[in-house]
């Protein structure tokens, strides 16, 4: 995982809402409370976790969230393809999942804090 930049780590902190740079110098806006609500799921976070390893199918991301009913991951998926933190790409009957520059951004947000909660006074 790749060290959050400073003014990145900054900007989730204190923002309601900004506008992050995408690669290749587009802006999109981010309504910060919508992505900060659709990471605070364990569910939506073990799925933003194993997607940061590698895009994934829907039937890999049930084995890994467990046991869960397909309407309810059907809901979780949708609830982070709306936030902008991953996307679906139809390959042949198959959708696979990954996350997107903004979702590897809040992956690498999430273990930085991690790490930081681990030594408290680096908070």
């Amino acid at each position: 995982m790749g060290k959050v930049p400073d003014d990145v780590v900054a900007c989730l902190l204190n923002a309601r809402s900004t506008q992050l740079t995408a690669p290749f110098g587009m802006a999109v806006n981010v309504d910060l409370v919508e992505v900060f609500r659709a990471c605070g799921d364990e569910v939506r976070m073990k799925i933003l976790e194993a997607l940061s390893i590698q895009p994934l199918c829907v039937q890999v991301i049930k084995e890994i969230v467990g046991e869960i009913q397909d309407s309810k991951l059907s809901y979780h998926l949708m609830v982070l393809k709306r936030s902008r933190l991953i996307r679906g790409e139809r390959r042949g009957s198959w959708i696979i999942y990954s996350l997107t520059d903004l979702g590897r951004i809040v992956v690498d947000f999430a273990h930085e804090m991690e790490m930081r909660m681990d030594r408290p006074g680096e908070i």
